[in-house]
């Protein structure tokens, strides 16, 4: 085996993923979130394997977006945070993008559009309902879906949307309010609607309405960690993977790596594995976070260096140079290792570098 740092993508599990989310939602329309990178798994790659799949994607800015068009991926195109600046609109114009208006500077650009673009956009109207980013307040949700009507730019079909704050809480009442304050502005218009992320699909079936949008857990995160829901197995997409380059014995007294934060209490074993925060392997994981050598659980020791980590395989190990190391994916939850990095799996997803060799596998 090489020691390389290689991210597998498994496009089986993401086929399931999605299926999955059709299970729980069978009356929706899906929009699946492509931004940052497809989470780390390649826009381009999820995207053509989703082509047909999927009514939508969703893309944080208009880069990502022209980048899919021009590599030929036909799909309608969401801009989730809408444009920064009206000299984008040609370019969303041009490119045939859909766009999420939240303020008002972005509808006064467009009512400013000239005639000649008559029915060019697809407008998403963003209520805030409790997250305190992005969407116009409650109370103007009447004006400002009517400015729009009234914009010869704008299509017919407006959808509205909002975001939920604490769907992943499911003790909280912060997502009952936000639900029955978006029905609230909603009403019985007659529109097509949208608030359930990851965590809503799975567990506030009262959030579907006309459209979901999956993000994580199409990747196969599950944002309700540690709380599992009946008949919900997702399956990791990506399994981030590496190998042993070094195996050194080491008495008990022994420190090993830099500020020497660990010291062996015993005659042991180190296996080097190369991945570092180099890779995106989180520089702040601690000591015992799991890692498997071989499909063994074993725990890293001493900090995370840029190019290796450290793990103590035992006095009795019999690994070697070249062995299989998992870091995450199919055979460990990447939301273990996230919480003894002290932060989210979505991080870790994001942060995976450019020099990690990317394997696409159909299993």
């Amino acid at each position: 085996m090489q020691a390389i740092a290689t991210a597998d993508i498994h496009l089986n599990a993401l086929d399931h993923n999605l299926a999955l989310v059709k299970h729980l939602t069978p009356e929706t329309k899906v929009l699946a979130l492509l931004k940052a990178n497809a989470y780390g798994h390649g826009a381009l790659t999820v995207a053509r394997h989703l082509n047909g799949s999927a009514d939508a994607y969703g893309v944080a800015r208009i880069d990502e977006a022209i980048a899919l068009r021009e590599a030929g991926i036909n799909t309608p195109l969401v801009l989730m945070e809408g444009f920064f600046s009206a000299t984008e609109l040609p370019l969303i114009i041009e490119h045939n993008l859909q766009i999420v208006v939240h303020c008002e500077y972005q509808l006064q650009a467009l009512e400013a559009l000239s005639s000649e673009h008559i029915n060019a956009l697809k407008v998403w109207l963003k209520i805030d309902t409790g997250m305190h980013r992005l969407g116009i307040e409650p109370e103007l949700f009447p004006t400002f879906y009517q400015r729009l009507k009234a914009c010869q730019s704008v299509q017919e079909n407006i959808i509205v949307i909002s975001h939920l704050s604490s769907s992943d809480e499911l003790q909280s009442d912060v997502t009952p309010q936000q639900i029955a304050l978006f029905n609230d502005c909603c009403g019985s218009g007659d529109f097509e609607r949208s608030l359930a992320n990851s965590g809503a699909i799975m567990a506030w079936p009262e959030s579907h309405y006309q459209w979901v949008r999956p993000g994580v857990m199409l990747y196969g995160v599950n944002p309700l960690y540690p709380v599992s829901i009946d008949g919900v197995q997702l399956r990791p997409v990506m399994t981030l993977r590496s190998s042993l380059i070094a195996v050194k014995p080491i008495h008990a007294g022994d420190s090993v790596g830099y500020g020497a934060t660990y010291t062996a209490r015993e005659d042991t074993k180190i296996g080097v594995v190369a991945i570092g925060y180099g890779d995106g392997y989180p520089r702040h994981a601690k000591a015992g976070t799991p890692v498997l050598v071989n499909g063994r659980k074993v725990p890293l020791v001493g900090r995370v260096s840029m190019d290796m980590i450290t793990v103590d395989l035992g006095a009795d190990s019999e690994a070697k140079i070249g062995d299989y190391v998992e870091l995450w994916g199919k055979n460990l939850a990447i939301e273990e290792v996230a919480e003894n990095a002290e932060t989210i799996a979505y991080e870790l997803l994001c942060n995976i570098t450019a020099r990690v060799k990317i394997d696409v596998l159909s299993n």
